[in-house]
């Protein structure tokens, strides 16, 4: 991994979005909900202030608008500060 987030910052790859409803309808890109889960890729060192909580490897539930999103080597990626990170799952 090339990016090391810094301070109080989490590098997270989101979940992928559901492809079929229940009925077996597939939906189309443009009406997925965008996940609100994903996995931990990588983590800063936390803030003086702030103690880094969240490692490598955890899954976690963050809010709908949380974070920036970016594409590196074609895979899909979120960077957040940790407080915008809701729950460890």
């Amino acid at each position: 991994m090339n990016i090391k987030p810094l301070a109080d910052r989490v590098l997270i790859q989101p979940a992928a979005a559901e492809e079929k409803t229940v009925s077996g309808i597939i939906i189309p890109d443009s009406a997925k909900e965008k996940p609100l889960k994903g996995e931990v890729v990588a983590v800063g060192n936390g803030t003086k202030d702030e103690e880094m909580v969240l490692k490598q490897g955890d899954h976690v539930l963050y809010g709908k608008y949380a974070g920036t999103e970016l594409e590196l080597d074609g895979e899909k990626y979120l960077i957040m500060r940790q407080s915008d990170v809701l729950a460890i799952i």
